[in-house]
């Protein structure tokens, strides 16, 4: 990879993102040591945004620091991954409820252009910024729940999961299909409907039935961990 010539911030994000989809695509296998050297001398940069995007990813859960050992690639199986997904439906559900409910209108505005960001990525049929603006409406819905624990708990588990929400969007019609459930998540908290608007958003995020298979057969999980998620 050739070194990029922008500020230090942006180039951790630039390491961050790629060793973030090498580790979902199973690219980097659980247990895989990351030296800062190896990293630094593959980008072409220094050590220090080596150090931020690892750190970055440890704070995900993406990676774990061990003593002795470093940055080692962390082991999450398929029943963890699904249980966390399990989880992250109920907070954004209860986000959502409490949004309908306490969002102002100043908060509804930026929800809408929030929304209006994501049609442009649909759009342009670009993921990552599709990814980074459906981030702008989560984390609005977040703020607008006026809960500040529930806001933390809630950003906490999305950026553990945060890799392997972008992954979703690279597959088939994905894209559009989550407009489309953002625009129905808009209309309820709009209409103040909490109930409406929970249910919504419980949907578009917990994974079920066949997508969360295609999830799985797009990740280096392993077989035996597939069969303990169960039917």
């Amino acid at each position: 990879m050739s070194s990029v010539s922008t500020t230090p911030k942006r180039t951790a994000d630039i390491v961050r993102r790629t060793l973030e989809s090498e580790i979902v695509s199973g690219a980097l296998g659980p247990g895989e040591r990351l030296d800062e050297t190896v990293l630094a001398r593959r980008f072409e940069v220094s050590r220090t945004p080596v150090r931020e995007a690892l750190m970055q990813l440890t704070s995900g859960g993406l990676i774990e620091m061990r003593p002795r050992q470093g940055a080692i690639v962390a082991t999450v199986t398929a029943k963890q991954l699904f249980e966390m997904f399990e989880v992250m439906s109920e907070l954004e559900a209860q986000c959502a409820k409490f949004a309908a409910r306490r969002m102002t209108t100043t908060e509804h505005e930026a929800l809408r252009n929030a929304i209006e960001a994501c049609q442009a990525a649909a759009d342009k049929g670009s993921a990552d910024a599709y990814y980074d603006a459906n981030r702008s409406f989560h984390e609005a819905i977040y703020a607008g729940s006026h809960n500040s624990f529930l806001e933390q708990q809630t950003t906490a588990l999305r950026n553990r999961l945060s890799g392997y929400r972008r992954i979703q969007l690279h597959r088939g019609a994905r894209i559009l299909s989550s407009l489309n459930e953002h625009k129905q998540v808009l209309a309820h908290i709009l209409a103040g409907d909490g109930d409406s608007a929970s249910s919504a958003m419980r949907g578009h995020v917990m994974i079920q039935g066949d997508g969360f298979i295609d999830l799985l057969s797009s990740l280096n999980l392993g077989d035996s961990a597939q069969s303990r998620v169960g039917t």
